[in-house]
């Protein structure tokens, strides 16, 4: 059995585990985006994650574990970093227009080159601090870059009145939940059990108040 095929029967469990449906070259592509994800990361460290297998529990199977809160036809990935969850999300549920933010160079370049491989229709990479960014969307997603204070702090004007935030991190601090800023609540909180990964996943589902 080749590497891509034991990748791919790790993938396809963990779908099946997660209890998803995705489109029906979903999961070629999310392998075509892993293998172009190891390859630039030898050159320019986009991702302290090296395994091939560890990409896929890590990276694929942590993004697609919030696809079910997923809604909106519009989202925008803060701190995407190589496009983590954006890019999953774009191949597992296609349709939507989405910007991808992060402040890296290198990381940015990784991002369009990926759109471009991957033929990804309305997905766009900008080179930006959060706070600068322009625009309102209907999700915005975001892996635990900062505090929920500071996340909403810098990009809070971008979620639109009755959009939601979905904020992936570990276990939150009750100090932290209670720095939710005023105009703000958090709406839902769920455990996310990612398959093969033993560490604690929490998405906090935060709207505006």
């Amino acid at each position: 059995m080749t590497a891509r095929n034991l990748l791919q029967t790790q993938l396809e469990r963990g779908i099946a585990e997660l209890g998803l449906t995705l489109p029906a070259d979903a999961v070629a592509r999310l392998l075509d985006y892993q293998a172009l994800l190891e390859r630039w990361n030898g050159a320019y460290n986009l991702t302290a994650v090296r395994d091939a297998g560890e990409m896929i529990t890590r990276h694929l199977l942590d993004s697609l574990a919030i696809l079910p809160y997923v809604r909106g036809a519009t989202l925008v990935d803060l701190g995407t970093g190589p496009g983590l969850p954006g890019i999953v999300l774009a191949i597992a549920a296609p349709g939507r227009e989405m910007l991808l933010v992060d402040s890296n160079g290198k990381k940015v370049r990784f991002l369009r080159e990926a759109i471009r491989a991957l033929k990804l229709e309305g997905v766009r990479a900008v080179q930006s601090r959060v706070e600068d960014v322009q625009g309102r969307f209907d999700c915005v997603t975001a892996r635990a870059f900062a505090s929920f204070a500071d996340m909403l702090g810098w990009g809070g004007h971008l979620l639109a009145p009755d959009g939601i935030w979905l904020a992936m991190k570990g276990k939150p601090s009750e100090d932290e939940l209670s720095g939710v800023p005023a105009d703000f609540a958090v709406r839902e909180t769920h455990v996310l059990a990612v398959p093969g990964l033993d560490a604690e996943r929490r998405l906090v589902v935060l709207g505006r108040a």
